[in-house]
């Protein structure tokens, strides 16, 4: 199997396997406008040459957008193989290949936000535990962040104070989000017309730096959905989802 890491040189011809569209596709556009400014900064997406999501995509620490203290490490943005091509070796592979990149850039190891039960857009805690994972750090309420030092005297990474607990004074929904996932291009802006057309009170806040992100109060930055000032969930919603939840937070 071959595998292709995206550049500058590149960006604009291959497809990005997150999500599979044309061009014009917001959720492909997006994406590809946030990765053009990371790559700068050392990012690295790297996917099987194949029609379907298989890739991992990872970025020095310090420039990583999520709220923790690990300076020196790789931290993985997003790791995902859809199930169709489990089982054939790339989930090992990309990140053999990422551990080897990390080593050669002098890295102190890798990190990446999971969960302690497996949840949608998050990496699988099972498999990154029997590729030496270690539990790192906790943030409320079901997020952990895992690391895989280099060596047995690396520091240990952590999330940051903001992210801990996390709790937003705003009556209703508050959602923030990036562009570091392309589907939020598609369904932020039909959760917000869903909720309008609902009288449903929404706040939308987008998150546009490093900055910002790196002192988010959540531990995962990409979505994070908030109810009457309490962590709701990572999930990336749709409307009938949306509207169901609703029910459910409102009858409560």
């Amino acid at each position: 199997m071959n595998y292709v890491q995206i550049t500058d040189e590149n960006l604009d011809k291959e497809h990005i396997c997150c999500v599979m569209g044309l061009e014009k596709d917001p959720q492909v556009a997006s994406k590809k406008a946030w990765l053009r400014e990371r790559i700068g900064e050392g990012l690295v997406f790297l996917k099987a040459d194949v029609r379907g999501k298989c890739f991992i995509e990872y970025i020095p620490a310090e420039y990583a957008w999520v709220p923790i203290e690990a300076d020196g490490y790789m931290h993985i943005n997003c790791f995902w193989v859809c199930g169709s091509l489990q089982g054939q070796g790339h989930g090992s592979e990309l990140l053999n290949r990422c551990i080897q990149d990390a080593k050669l850039k002098d890295k102190l190891g890798l990190t990446v936000i999971s969960s302690a039960r497996k949840k949608p857009f998050l990496s699988d805690p099972k498999y990154l535990a029997k590729k030496g994972f270690r539990l790192a750090d906790t943030a409320g309420p079901y997020f952990e962040l895992l690391y895989l030092p280099f060596s047995d005297d690396a520091a240990v990474p952590k999330f940051k104070k903001s992210a801990k607990e996390p709790a937003k004074d705003i009556k209703g929904f508050i959602l923030y989000y990036t562009q570091g996932c392309p589907f939020t291009a598609k369904y932020v802006p039909l959760l917000e017309k869903c909720a309008k057309a609902n009288n449903i009170p929404l706040t939308v806040i987008k998150i546009n730096s490093r900055k910002e992100a790196q002192s988010a109060p959540m531990a995962w930055t990409n979505y994070a959905l908030f109810y009457n000032g309490k962590f709701i969930t990572n999930e990336i919603l749709t409307e009938k989802k949306f509207l169901a939840l609703n029910q459910t937070l409102a009858g409560e």
